[in-house]
């Protein structure tokens, strides 16, 4: 099954944001374009709209004057649906409400021809709920693209229950033939990308929540030292606070109120106070006029010791000897069969986060997980109010020897980077096991619908198949409520590698 043909027309009903979008990508593509909104004048101010932006393509050299006239001239405005029933394809992006969908799409279906491909582009409703009032919900497939669609290329091709394989695949093809990134996907809560993006948002909040650390500080860790473009608190105050909670809560809702996606009650009362992001002025950052943005909580200047003790090979942290003998810092190795840690002169140790916390220990200072060590320009430290002072102020020194900032947050288990990471990676390895998506296409949506620095499966592969699972069940441990409890999938994945390697503990 092939892409449709370009001289297919193409129909998009809704012509806000998203609708303009979508219309504007079918456009370019080579599509006429249809646009029809149920507000009369809507749809020519939309077609209007489109056109200007037309413009702005030629005045920055990505598009001809002849390309955009002869998109212009198969662009139309519809003065009912009556006008799309010579059309192949019809996207609909107006209101998520279950009702008004599935009130369109059967009014539809009585005016398109019967092989017209029907599509949605919901981003929290269930593709098979919408389908399901369709006399043929074989032909009817999501197509959620990310905003702004003409900008972002990742598009989602969601499968309903009901949808045919030919369907699918046509939408598909189209899709990557416009010139997006396409992946498919099974018809679930939140698709890929707003059902594998919850732990970014939700373990962030909280840190929050548990007083390990203000929002600056806890952004400042995920972008300097985890390599995420953006920190939790700040992108949700730019997505807007009320549609970030609207879709944790539709997938938590939709997942029987699955602990896992449980939504964040400090979230709450932000949405509650009319704090919004910066649509509204404020949100977790105040954005008025005359606002000072809060500075990360940064570490004051520490000596270095002269020297650490590595015993083991400290897993994701293996650069981290070899960084230390270039700074200038002695490092004798000590082999040792159940350690991976860092010994100060003060006979502190300094450990990788691992989901356990520091209070438990004798003197232990953790460490958080960074995408890069040499790239980071930041490290999170951990400690209890038990952990002596000398420790502390050892490990900060260390680290900043290697040029680092070094932020002091409270004895959180599994910090800020490593605990967001292992839970992306377990719902990841949960959704491949549950037929959602495959590896390829979820590291591919998570890289492309939210800029993460790597896929969830490519973090797995770097950090070793059995990191995720072993962090995420000494923090089961320490929280018993389900949320961190790793996946059956998970820990076969985990398991499967120890007994290759001859383990089964």
């Amino acid at each position: 099954m092939t892409a449709l043909d370009l001289s297919s027309p193409v129909a998009v009903v809704g012509t806000g944001t998203m609708g303009q979008g979508i219309a504007q990508v079918a456009l370019v593509a080579g599509h006429p374009v249809r646009l029809y909104d149920a507000v009369p004048g809507r749809a020519r101010e939309a077609a209007a709209a489109i056109g200007a932006r037309l413009d702005r393509l030629v005045e920055k050299d990505r598009l001809s004057a002849a390309g955009r006239d002869a998109a212009r001239a198969r662009l139309s405005p519809a003065d009912g649906l009556a006008d799309l029933a010579g059309c192949a394809l019809v996207v609909e992006a107006v209101v998520e409400r279950l009702d008004v969908k599935q009130a369109l799409f059967r009014e539809l279906e009585d005016i398109v021809a019967d092989d017209c491909l029907l599509a949605t582009n919901t981003s929290s409703l269930s593709v098979t709920a919408i389908g399901g009032a369709l006399r043929n919900p074989g032909r009817f497939v999501g197509l959620h693209f990310f905003n702004p669609a003409p900008l972002l290329p990742l598009v989602e091709v969601v499968s309903g229950f009901a949808t045919d394989v030919t369907s699918a695949t046509r939408a598909y093809e189209t899709a990557r033939a416009w010139g997006k990134t396409p992946v498919a996907c099974a018809d679930t809560p939140g698709f890929i990308v707003n059902r594998i993006a919850r732990p970014f948002y939700a373990e962030a909040f909280a840190v929050y929540e548990a007083q390990g650390a203000d929002p600056a500080t806890i952004d400042a860790v995920l972008r300097e030292s985890g390599g995420f473009r953006m920190g939790a608190f700040e992108l949700t105050d730019l997505i807007g606070q009320d549609v970030n909670e609207s879709v944790t809560h539709s997938v938590w809702q939709s997942f029987f109120q699955d602990v896992r996606f449980t939504p964040s009650l400090a979230q709450r009362r932000l949405v509650e106070s009319g704090r919004l992001g910066r649509k509204s002025g404020q949100g977790w950052y105040d954005y008025r006029d005359g606002a000072e943005r809060p500075e990360p909580h940064t570490a004051e200047a520490a000596e270095a010791p002269a020297y650490v003790v590595a015993e083991g090979d400290l897993g994701p942290a293996g650069e981290l000897p070899a960084m230390l003998r270039e700074a200038g810092v002695q490092v004798r190795e000590e082999a040792e069969d159940n350690g991976t840690r860092l010994v100060l002169p003060s006979g502190g140790q300094l450990v990788l986060a691992d989901g356990q916390t520091s209070v438990e220990f004798r003197d232990v200072v953790y460490f958080d997980l960074a995408l890069d060590y040499r790239a980071a320009t930041r490290i999170a430290l951990s400690a209890s109010q038990d952990t002596s002072p000398q420790t502390l102020a050892e490990a900060t020194g260390l680290f900043q020897a290697l040029g680092k900032k070094v932020s002091v947050i409270g004895d959180v288990p599994g910090m800020i980077v490593a605990r967001a990471v292992a839970r992306i990676i377990d719902l990841a390895h949960d959704a491949v096991a549950k037929g959602v998506a495959t590896e390829e296409d979820i590291d591919t949506a998570m890289r492309l619908g939210v800029n993460y620095p790597l896929g969830p499966f490519e973090w797995s592969r770097r950090l070793g198949r059995g990191w995720a699972y072993a962090l995420l069940d000494d923090l089961h441990l320490r929280d018993p409520s389900g949320r961190y409890a790793p996946s059956l999938a998970l820990y076969r994945h985990a398991y499967a590698t120890d007994k290759r390697e001859g383990s089964t503990s």
